[in-house]
């Protein structure tokens, strides 16, 4: 018998080439180029004695983190979640872990049943570079307006077109996506922009962060980020953030699917 499962996986991004799988199933990945994708469905694999093949419910670049990214796979119906857990995460480098695992209803899809998904970006706002934790933490020298930068981003809630915001390579068929929450605050020296929307496009956290950076440092004004949205033309923002800094903090899904209260609202 076989069951559906879904799986809340932590992992350090520096070391990997972003989320997804760049080969076919059960073939060796590309040389030096180690994604998180291949690295679970291969300690999965293992421990279910068979090939297993994993949707997640967002990917991330390289060099970007996750606290809670949650995926979902078939395997079989006799393992119980805490052999899931601690087999999966014996077989994983020291920088990826399971944290849980719950059986799911067949028609659970960790993508498309999500109804959010959240970052959080980082960012040292000081004179000399980081030393301690500098893989999370992207690090900005010029002295930063975090409520300058906070009340232009609350130009950029609602439902938009966020073409000025995503890359080239990007592959969505379309940019308009809803921009639920988004926050910027100060804590000593780092600055956190915290940003929800129900699905973002490819570069679109990292883009936005990036053109919240010139309003900080007083090159432009709030409202320019509206201007951006309405110009819909990448060209005419900021430049994109570094990957160090960015954390995916997970997603959202309604309280039908049982899944922990960190990925539940």
């Amino acid at each position: 018998m076989r069951r559906r499962w879904a799986l809340g996986v932590e992992y350090d991004g520096s070391g990997f080439s972003g989320w997804q799988r760049l080969n076919r199933p059960g073939q060796p990945e590309r040389r030096n180029e180690p994604t998180v994708q291949a690295a679970l469905e291969q300690a999965l694999s293992f421990v279910a004695g068979e090939p297993v093949a994993v949707v997640c419910a967002g990917r991330t670049d390289a060099g970007v983190h996750a606290a809670a990214q949650v995926v979902h796979f078939d395997g079989p119906a006799q393992r119980d979640p805490r052999g899931w857990v601690l087999g999966t995460t014996s077989r994983l480098p020291a920088s990826v872990c399971v944290n849980w695992c719950v059986p799911v209803a067949d028609d659970f899809h960790a993508r498309f049943s999500a109804r959010a998904r959240r970052y959080r970006y980082s960012i040292l706002n000081r004179p000399v570079r980081p030393a301690m934790q500098r893989q999370y933490l992207s690090w900005v020298r010029p002295p930063l307006d975090a409520t300058a930068m906070h009340e232009a981003a609350q130009y950029l809630l609602g439902e938009h077109d966020f073409s000025a915001f995503r890359t080239v390579h990007c592959q969505a068929p379309h940019a308009r996506r809803d921009l639920q929450q988004v926050s910027v605050t100060r804590t000593g020296e780092v600055v956190t922009v915290d940003i929800q929307a129900n699905a973002f496009l490819h570069h679109m956290v990292r883009n936005i962060v990036g053109s919240l950076l010139v309003v900080g440092q007083g090159e432009r004004p709030g409202a320019w980020m509206a201007e951006l949205l309405a110009g819909r033309d990448r060209a005419l923002a900021g430049p994109t953030a570094p990957s160090a800094g960015l954390v995916f903090l997970g997603p959202l899904y309604p309280a039908q699917w049982q899944l922990p209260a960190e990925v539940t609202s």
